[in-house]
């Protein structure tokens, strides 16, 4: 029986994808306080030129440096495996199959960019970098990467989630980091929203603030801040994820797919795996391609798409993107990679192009098909990456009935490892949904009214 389709270190993808090169309808731009479009010096305080430089590119292949792929290669090219016990129990027509990105040794996408993002820093010269984290995961993956090329680094780890996660601090400390809750008393935005709001769960945009406020007032100008979601640049390196599974399922004897799936939050494990099968879209494939996101955090699927600030101090220029409004605190879901206001302005404009389905799902639902995975094909997965496995059993189910067989994948962003607080809370019956209501999403909006407002434009092919 064929489970794993595993690639040889030498068949690893050696250029990153860009989608920006052939999105139908063009990026709109970043925008300073004042309106206007940013220039990439304007941005040279918080991150360095090299990375900026692809952050605006237009090139549609990015060459992958080989420093950066030796240490891509402790875990690349990941598995893909196809889910033939999940698939006997819910007796579905349809081929499952996943990317195992929690086999990195921080155990998730994360370290994809990371590496790279570290790697890029150290050569411009930088000393140190300053980040935020939600779940930990991300912090935990920059704390490795800076490790392995030699930075100092600092996490600012959301409150709600520091306290649910004590481990994901460990993780951090045993690489060599710092991590501290968000909001502190580290920072002016830190202090600032603690003098409003001392009992906080904090939020990514406040850790965003203080993460990017450290890195700004460095007077030494050797720090730089690192996100591990959202910005082009970072969705790009984790292209290896679908790139690799495009050849895997070839490998595999799969002719095409039919649908492709992966949770968001800022929109970098679902653009690592979906972005390389968008193009194909683009270019008259017949795929059905879905993000999926809380309900209590309904980005894509409910909120205006608008010019917004990336972080709650406004400290970031304006991004075109589905915005809950920079003021937003979400509820204390424990999936906290996917607590984020904001959605990458990439995966944005393809939800507005059409090329794209957002699905919202409820809490429950999430953990009790990451119960199934894990009493099928045996992995605990991250409490992100049930919102895709619920996803794709809605979809298996959806394929039963219809009598089709259809070839589904999605991405195993994460193991669930360091999250089995929210695992023992479920199984005991703690743990309740969290539609966001209506009143306080509109509350939040309040924030994006004065505003630019992008223009919604699409080609309508799809």
């Amino acid at each position: 029986m064929h489970i794993k389709t595993v690639l040889t270190e030498s068949e690893i993808p050696k250029q990153w994808y860009n989608l920006a090169a052939d999105l139908p309808t063009p990026l709109q731009p970043p925008l300073g306080p004042d309106g206007n479009p940013i220039t990439p010096e304007m941005l040279a305080p918080v991150f360095p030129m090299n990375l900026i430089e692809q952050e605006v590119s237009q090139e549609r292949w990015i060459d992958i440096p080989e420093e950066i792929l030796d240490i891509l290669y402790k875990w690349r090219p990941t598995p893909l495996h196809r889910a033939r016990a999940l698939e006997a129990y819910l007796a579905t027509p349809a081929r499952i199959y996943y990317k195992n990105e929690s086999v990195s040794p921080p155990g998730s996408h994360k370290p994809n960019t990371a590496v790279a993002q570290a790697w890029y820093n150290k050569k411009f010269g930088i000393k140190k970098i300053t980040t935020e984290t939600g779940a930990g995961q991300w912090g935990s993956a920059l704390a490795f990467a800076c490790s392995i090329v030699g930075l100092e680094c600092k996490v600012y780890m959301v409150r709600i989630s520091f306290d649910q996660k004590p481990y994901r601090k460990t993780m951090m400390q045993t690489w060599g980091a710092t991590c501290i809750a968000s909001p502190s008393e580290e920072t002016k935005a830190g202090r600032d929203i603690l003098a409003k709001m001392p009992d906080t769960p904090g939020s990514l945009g406040i850790a965003i603030s203080e993460a990017i406020e450290e890195a700004v007032s460095d007077p030494k100008g050797e720090t730089r801040y690192s996100l591990g979601s959202v910005l082009n640049h970072v969705l790009m390196h984790q292209t290896v994820i679908g790139l690799e599974a495009k050849k895997q399922l070839e490998k595999a004897g799969e002719k095409k797919v039919d649908i492709v799936v992966g949770c968001a939050g800022g929109g970098s494990n679902f653009a690592g795996l979906a972005f390389p099968f968008v193009n194909d879209k683009i270019n008259g494939a017949n795929i059905e391609i879905i993000p999926v996101e809380p309900s209590s955090c309904p980005t894509m699927t409910r909120a205006p798409f608008s010019y917004d600030h990336g972080d709650t101090a406004k400290m970031t220029p304006l991004l075109p993107m589905y915005s809950l409004g920079h003021d937003f605190i979400p509820p204390p879901i424990h999936a906290g990679g996917l607590r984020y206001h904001g959605m990458a302005p990439l995966v944005s404009q393809g939800i507005v192009e059409g090329l794209l389905a957002p699905r919202a799902l409820h809490q429950v639902e999430c953990y009790q098909a990451a119960l199934t995975f894990a009493r099928t094909e045996g992995i605990i997965c991250a409490p992100e990456t049930s919102h895709a496995i619920a996803t794709v059993i809605q979809e298996a189910k959806k394929a039963k009935e219809e009598g089709k067989e259809k070839v589904i994948l999605f991405n195993m962003s994460g193991h669930g490892l360091l999250d089995l607080t929210g695992y023992q809370n479920f199984l005991a019956g703690k743990l309740k949904d969290y539609p966001l209501p209506e009143a306080e999403m509109q509350q939040s909006l309040k924030g994006l009214e004065n505003l630019p407002k992008p223009k919604t434009q699409k080609t309508g092919k799809w």
